[in-house]
Formats: structure tokens, sequence, C-alpha cells
């Protein structure tokens, strides 16, 4: 039986951010276990790893991280090297109407995961690192221009925002009073293959795929930094091979749009890779009530992850959005089964032989 020199737990592995941070680990780090732990809700999609699921240093663990006893004994077990913990609630929108469950599972699930690791590592943290994977939006909104540092001070907006606050907050206090080896990483906006129909560019490709609406809040006038997933990833890896111990590092595209702006150049480029008339998407455009506490502005500095360990984007967004674009229309049929929910039955078709 092969030895492996790490293993490591990725929360939230089978998520949009997730699925290509699993992938990237279990294809570069042959020599590490990866666990994959996800509790498969609306937006944990095992289908996106069916590339990776048969790899020797691969396995998916079904579970709550809110569940204390579970994730006790999950660590116990396995004695984790490493934590990088994706596993969140994400969605503005959802957190105004249920904030409870965002508070639970980003807060509460977050605490037991510390809590876990603290236990098995029991103050002997040499090669150990807990890596907490947060979002730019604990920063508020820019009114004045500049942009988000790693030393902004927070001023969440939205039960969302507040929740990944707290769990940031949690994972610096365990840092200071137990000494946990930890890194945090904030994030703008991801964009990418895989990413669930709720979120902004999925939303508006299926819509316009099925010449539906194209809702956008208010005026569209509300700015976002857009970042390829896959450069996320990488950024990932960086950080939790290199990063300093107990620092912050911001994760950003330089890449600035405001909401009506890219809606209309993915309504352009969906024109003319579906042969469509020019503006033909573009009159699908809906502006509805924009939502509570929207923030106008978004945008991270990204020097000091740039300076300290070499990591940049890699694409200019053209590029990006045209990838992205070509895979939703390759891979319909993943998007049917998602705003379908037929994607659920795939653990119970691909695991449930395994129990």
């Amino acid at each position: 039986m092969k030895t492996f020199s790490k293993k490591i737990l990725i929360t939230g592995g089978a998520g949009f951010i997730g699925s290509h941070v699993v992938r990237l680990f279990v294809n570069k780090y042959p020599d590490y276990m990866i666990y994959n732990l996800d509790k498969l809700t609306y937006a944990g999609n095992l289908a996106n790893l069916t590339d990776v699921e048969k790899a020797p240093n691969y396995k998916f663990v079904k579970g709550d991280i809110v569940d204390t006893g579970f994730i006790s004994a999950l660590f116990n077990e396995n004695k984790f090297d490493g934590v990088i913990h994706l596993a969140a609630e994400s969605h503005v929108d959802r957190s105004i109407e249920n904030p409870m469950e965002f508070i639970f599972t980003n807060i509460v699930g977050t605490v037991n995961l510390l809590n876990a690791a603290k236990g098995i590592w029991k103050d002997n943290y040499d090669g150990k690192v807990f890596y907490h994977v947060s979002t730019d939006e604990v920063y508020g909104s820019l009114h004045d221009g500049g942009f988000f540092t790693e030393t902004t001070s927070y001023d969440p907006q939205s039960p969302y925002s507040a929740s990944k606050a707290g769990s940031d907050h949690f994972v610096r206090a365990y840092h200071n009073t137990y000494k946990i080896p930890v890194l945090v990483s904030n994030c703008s906006n991801n964009y990418g293959q895989n990413q669930f129909p709720e979120k902004l560019l999925p939303l508006m490709i299926n819509n316009i795929i099925n010449k539906k609406p194209l809702p956008v809040y208010g005026k569209g006038e509300n700015v976002r930094d857009w970042l390829y997933v896959v450069d996320h990833a990488r950024a990932i890896d960086v950080i939790f091979h290199k990063g300093k111990i107990g620092e912050t590092y911001n994760i950003g595209g330089n890449n600035e749009w405001k909401n009506i702006d890219i809606v209309k150049l993915v309504c352009k480029v969906m024109d003319q890779k579906l042969g469509r008339a020019s503006g033909e998407s573009e009159s699908l455009i809906t502006y509805v009530k924009d939502r509570a506490g929207h923030d106008l502005r978004y945008a991270i500095d990204a020097t000091k992850i740039k300076q300290e360990l070499g990591w940049e984007p890699s694409l200019q967004f053209e590029e990006g959005l045209n990838i992205t674009v070509d895979w939703y229309l390759n891979n319909q049929e993943w998007l049917e089964n998602v705003t379908s929910g037929a994607y659920q039955n795939y653990y119970q078709l691909q695991y449930s032989s395994k129990f």
C-alpha cells in the first residue's frame, strides 16, 4: 500500500472553486493523499470531478462541517497534515433570505474545523497548515477609488460577508491564541467552468441560450473585479506551499467591470458564437429592483502575492470569458442537469454501492 507524504483535507471540494483546487492538487501532487469533504448541497456537484474520481490519491467524503462529532472523528481517523477550507455558503441573495444557514456553515463550521485540527496536532505544528479561503466582500464597498489591501478594515454589508468576516476573525484568533499555523486569502469574483448558474456569468449564459430575460440589479453600475477560477486555484496552490504562516493574501484579477458592461460583453460573445443577429441577446436585458445593501465597488490590490509569492493572473478577461462561454456551450448537458437538479443523482449512482 502506497505511503503518502501528506494528507490534505479540502473542504467544499465538489463546489465551483473547490473542484478546480482538488483537480490541481490531485494531478500535481501524486504523493499527497487528497480528501475531498463536501456536504453536496445544491452547489456541490461530483460530476465536476469525474476525471479524478478514480485517482489513487483521491478520496471523496460526504459530510457536514457543522456536525461537530463527525468532523472530530474524521480528523482523528485520518490525521490530516493540512486543511484547505473552501466549504461555505456563498450566495448573497440566499444569505438575505436565510442568514442562519450562513452563520452555521461559515462560522460554526469553520470553528469546528479549527477545533478538530487543534485536537489532532496537539501543539506539534511542524509541517501543518490550516488555510482559510475567504472573499473580498468582507471589506465592504469602495466609494472613493482605491483598492482593498490586506490591511483594509473590515466592513461587511450583507449576512454573507458578515459570516465570512466572522470566520476570518476566528481563524486569526486561533492563530493568536493557540498558535495554530494558519493562512488566509481573500479573493475577488471568480468565473469559469463548472460554476452553478445562480452567479452572474453562468446565469447570463444559460438565459441567453434559452432566450430568457437577463436580470440586472438596479442600473448595473456596481463594479466587480473578476478572476478566472483556474488562476485562483493556482494562487491557492502557491499560498498553501509558500505563504508565510499567519499572513493574509489578497487574490485579484486586476480586472474591474461594471455589471452592465460585462453583461453586454457576454451578450456580444454569445451572439457571435450562436450565430445570432448582433444585439439579439442584449435585447433580453431586464433591469430589476436592486439587491438590499448592494455594495457599489470591489477592487483588490494583489501586489503582495505578486511580489512575495510570484503569482499573477495568467489570462486577460476577454480570453477567459471566451474559454468559459465555449465550455458552457460544449457542456450543455451538464448545464441542463444542474438547472434541472438531475446532477444530484450522481452521488447516489456513483457512491451508493461503496457504503
